[in-house]
């Protein structure tokens, strides 16, 4: 497949409508500063998609030098990156080039393109008829599905928590691996939160604590 130049594939969801958690995450092929990319591709794999609305912008430097930094702890977790921009190609790789003289640091996951936005209102960043990308910064959590797992939206002025997001991977996996919730704050290695009883005997059996019950996660 040949990835022209501003070429991009999606399959749409209604405009100004995210996916919600439980549904699949829109498919979509496009240029990256690591060539072409289809979301599809990433199936097997936990993936972290997550936008920006501009180019060398500070907040969003400041993200793009933490993920760089924490890539191989998602690694770790069989969780790639994936980031978006409403730039061109060009620009992301001006902008990828730029940050690692200024902080030491390289990007070492795929900036996807999206000039003309369509990806970005597939996912629901952009309300319907938007002239501004300021709302384009959203983080999508993606199984090995394809599903959409969790979404975080953040306002320009904000840097998103990178650490945050790593845990949140990980408390997914807890969860899926060992069908269990995880309580506030949870690290791994700590205890999770063992489902409650669906029937009256079952909560006799478990005692006064039949709502909380702590276990190994």
């Amino acid at each position: 497949m040949k990835f022209e130049s501003n070429q991009t594939d999606i399959a749409l969801s209604p405009p100004g409508c995210p996916p919600i958690i439980g549904e699949g995450a829109p498919n979509f092929r496009a240029r990256t500063t690591m060539g072409g990319r289809t979301l599809s591709a990433y199936r097997g794999r936990w993936l972290v998609f997550f936008s920006h609305p501009a180019d060398f912008t500070p907040v969003c430097t400041s993200e793009f030098v933490a993920f760089a930094r924490a890539f191989d702890a998602f690694q770790a977790q069989d969780c790639d990156l994936l980031a978006l921009s409403v730039d061109s190609l060009s620009s992301h790789l001006a902008w990828q080039q730029s940050i690692e003289q200024r902080f030491g640091v390289r990007v070492p996951f795929p900036i996807v393109e999206d000039p003309a936005m369509g990806i970005a209102r597939a996912y629901g960043m952009l309300p319907a008829g938007a002239t501004s990308t300021a709302t384009v910064r959203t983080t999508f959590v993606i199984d090995p599905e394809g599903i959409v797992r969790a979404s975080i939206a953040y306002p320009l002025t904000v840097g998103r928590s990178v650490d945050e997001i790593l845990r949140l991977v990980q408390a997914l996996q807890a969860s899926d691996a060992n069908d269990v919730s995880t309580p506030e704050g949870w690290r791994p290695g700590e205890p999770a939160l063992m489902n409650p009883p669906m029937t009256s005997d079952e909560i006799g059996a478990c005692g006064t604590d039949w709502y909380y019950r702590l276990g190994e996660a």
